[in-house]
């Protein structure tokens, strides 16, 4: 073990000096708690079942709520943010119509890798330095990490419920950790949104009931991403082209004034994904989708649904050239598949259907997906 540092203050400079030198963009310090207003919060998001399918966050509440609930030996937590702000704004990908627009976030690497391994070479100098017991955390435990970083001073959680910086704006990932060791905090950031509320009104599918009160379940990011059987008709249309969550929120706040471009060449798109033209990515098979998503968060969400989202960009793209590569997913393994592609076929070219079919003469969508699904049994 390295000679300890006593001195709580020079022991948070030294910390805050290692995390910068490893590429981490800011550092804050807070206690292991949380107010009871932001874990109320939390309790009305779930009661409301405004979390829709993601179980995880309503599973062990107590310890999600409380960083001493996940961990009693905590005294302390580090909050770490890296920047990554895009060159070219997020509502340009919009204009794109036969271009699909992903989320900033999953355009480059995945970022739960690259932050990870840069916690735990901070965590092993720091427990070599120290001797303190210690975990760390980037989305992978039930962690309040918003909350955290706002009390760590790194930013405040704005009306959208996203963490905003002075610094960076909107474009901060966070990861923690938790630190059986008391080190002096820093203040926590007060809430500077004021009367702005662009981040509510611009939301394509009302998502946002009122300030700081989220219903994922309407949300595109939740739509794309964590929805796993067929999108509702409503917000197909208000989803455009984004076939990988949505920027709209981030990306309207007036604090990006002061943001920056990543120097962060993970987060940097990749080059598959300039343009990523929806006639390409709706013909990926399984194989195909998992060779060119490797590493990428996107990923995760695996091909089917992938495909689902790119069938609604189709369909919103006005561009009857695309019915086409919509029709080559109507025998699709995947029922969430064969019934985007029904939707799409049906905006693009309302008779397309009924003309691959003429004794079918329906265009209600239900029949023609029971269509869809008789011919594949058959064949």
């Amino acid at each position: 073990m390295l000679p300890p540092i006593v001195d709580g203050a020079e022991l948070k400079a030294e910390i805050r000096r290692r995390a910068l030198e490893l590429g981490f963009d800011t550092v804050g310090f807070a206690p292991a708690v949380v107010d009871s207003r932001q874990r109320q919060r939390l309790e009305l998001f779930l009661s409301d079942d405004h979390h829709g399918e993601m179980a995880w966050l309503a599973r062990d509440p107590e310890k999600r709520a409380s960083p001493r609930g996940l961990w009693p030996d905590a005294k302390s937590v580090i909050v770490l943010g890296m920047n990554y702000g895009p060159e070219e704004s997020p509502f340009a990908a919009l204009e794109r119509k036969t271009e699909g627009a992903i989320s900033v976030y999953a355009l480059g690497g995945d970022y739960h890798d690259l932050i990870k391994k840069r916690l735990k070479a901070l965590g092993r100098w720091l427990h070599a330095t120290t001797g303190a017991a210690l975990k760390v955390f980037v989305d992978t435990a039930p962690v309040m990490e918003k909350p955290l970083g706002q009390n760590a001073g790194l930013g405040w959680q704005g009306k959208h419920t996203n963490l905003v910086s002075r610094e960076f704006g909107s474009w901060l990932l966070l990861g923690e950790i938790y630190l059986a060791l008391e080190v002096p905090a820093d203040p926590p950031e007060t809430d500077h949104c004021g009367n702005c509320e662009r981040c509510l009104s611009i939301c394509p599918t009302g998502a946002f009931l009122q300030p700081y009160r989220l219903d994922a379940r309407r949300c595109i990011s939740y739509l794309t991403i964590e929805h796993r059987g067929q999108i509702d008709r409503e917000f197909r249309e208000p989803i455009g082209n984004r076939i990988y969550g949505c920027d709209d929120c981030l990306a309207v706040c007036p604090w990006n004034k002061f943001a920056k471009a990543t120097a962060e060449p993970s987060f940097l798109p990749r080059a598959a994904l300039t343009p990523a033209r929806l006639g390409d990515l709706v013909g990926l098979d399984d194989q195909d989708f998992r060779a060119l998503f490797a590493g990428s968060p996107i990923k995760r969400i695996g091909r089917d649904r992938f495909v689902r989202n790119v069938l609604i960009a189709i369909g919103n793209s006005n561009d009857p050239g695309l019915v086409a590569a919509a029709s080559a997913r109507l025998d699709d393994p995947a029922a969430i598949v064969r019934g985007m592609a029904v939707w799409a076929i049906s905006k693009l070219d309302p008779d397309a259907l009924t003309r691959m079919s003429p004794a079918l003469g329906e265009s209600d969508e239900d029949v023609l997906l029971e269509w869809t699904t008789g011919r594949r049994a058959v064949e």
